[in-house]
């Protein structure tokens, strides 16, 4: 588990700030209707609601949009994740069924952060906390009714990040279409907290999320797990960021089979893989496979993590990729027999390709595989920083704290 900075007494000092409004059992407001309100949200929200930007909403412990139910967010809107650890740790979640409309802009983004973080009304950033302050609360979970392949077979599973005792946190079923709502211009900061041993909620997860559902413009910072997590579903994205995550920055699993398109991963000193990329864990599984294109991978120079790590039979087309200012010791390793089956097939394929090497490495040094390294090789080009042509249109990331950071 990652350090975290004590600053417990700077949430104390913030709540003079507002006037506090109370909930009841199902987490809607009681007290709502005034501006400059500090909500607070607790429970399940089991009729349609919206969230103004006017106010600011604190998740104390899981807050959960209920089936047939839809939480309407508009742009500018700030919502804090209270502390609290295991299973009082906070999290907004969208169950099966359940929809958020999350509309952000780049003006005015969608804010998910700690009660910590002294931001206020009409900000985009606050001032005391920084890359380094991780596992403050929880994270956003979205739970859909698409495809997963996970051992047994079975249909549904319980998610990551939500103990099994609670009754919401299904995912998976049939429905590759499945719509759990609209998520623009969003920036998920300073979450991950521990809810056991050896498991923290993601920046951003998605379960079993369908194709209907729109994901484009998502940032997660300082994320003491991954940043963002697939486990199946057929959902599309588009332009995303994550920077100084404490695990890896983008990790699909259990034969998710939608696409990333336009994303930067940018590790801190602690972050595991840029790329976590896991195939399907049943037998069931869809051989479509996933594909990510146009990806900008920023590595930290003093942290020897892979580059990508390809596991348990993926199958995946990973395009248009640049990377640069990784360690000597960063890999892209192929790790099983069933993933050197589909890398042999070029089914787990690598195309246009362009790497800054450190001093001293070749291009046969980067890829870790029993065989077929020229599979990759043969679509990777050596370059020099001011060379490359690949990877992330990043002018449309300016909108992020990541860029007022300078982070990339």
């Amino acid at each position: 588990m990652k350090t975290i900075k004590n600053l417990s007494f700077l949430f104390a000092f913030s709540l003079l700030a507002f006037n506090c409004s109370s909930d009841d059992d199902n987490g809607t407001t009681t007290g709502g209707g005034v501006d400059n309100e500090l909500v607070q949200k607790s429970g399940i929200i089991t009729a349609d609601e919206t969230w103004s930007s006017s106010n600011i909403y604190q998740l104390n412990g899981k807050v959960v949009v209920n089936d047939g139910v839809t939480l309407t967010i508009e742009a500018g809107t700030i919502i804090k994740g209270a502390e609290g650890q295991e299973s009082l740790a906070s999290a907004l979640v969208v169950d099966q069924g359940g929809k958020i409309m999350a509309e952000g802009t780049s003006s005015n983004p969608i804010i998910m952060t700690s009660v910590l973080d002294n931001i206020t009304y009409g900000e985009t950033a606050g001032t005391n906390l920084n890359q380094n302050d991780v596992g403050l609360w929880g994270g956003l979970i979205i739970l859909g009714r698409a495809p997963i392949s996970v051992s047994g077979d079975v249909e549904t599973a319980q998610i990551e990040g939500i103990p099994a005792t609670e009754p919401y946190g299904q995912y998976g079923g049939t429905d590759a279409d499945d719509n759990s709502g609209v998520y623009k211009y969003i920036s998920v900061r300073h979450g991950g907290i521990t809810i056991g041993s050896d498991n923290e909620i993601n920046g951003v997860t998605f379960g079993g999320v369908g194709a209907g559902t729109t994901v484009d413009n998502l940032e997660v910072v300082s994320n003491q797990d991954d940043g963002f997590e697939w486990f199946g579903g057929t959902v599309n994205a588009t332009n995303l960021i994550t920077w100084s995550h404490g695990d890896d920055g983008l990790d699909a699993d259990q034969a998710w089979s939608g696409s990333v398109t336009n994303a930067v991963v940018v590790q801190g000193v602690e972050s595991g893989s840029a790329l976590e990329l896991d195939g399907p864990e049943g037998s069931d599984a869809t051989e479509a496979g996933y594909t990510m294109s146009n990806i900008t991978l920023i590595g930290n120079a003093s942290n020897s993590s892979y580059m990508t790590d390809c596991r348990d039979g993926l199958i995946a087309d990973l395009n248009n990729i640049l990377a640069y200012n990784f360690s000597a010791d960063a890999t892209v390793r192929i790790s099983g027999e069933d993933t050197q089956t589909e890398f042999a097939a070029g089914r787990l394929a690598f195309s246009n390709w362009e790497v800054v090497l450190p001093t001293g490495v070749a291009l046969a040094d980067l890829i870790e595989a029993e065989a077929n390294a020229e599979n990759f090789t043969n679509n990777v080009s050596a370059i020099t920083a001011t060379e490359a042509s690949t990877g992330a249109n990043t002018s449309v990331f300016g909108w992020t704290y990541a860029a007022s950071q300078n982070a990339f």
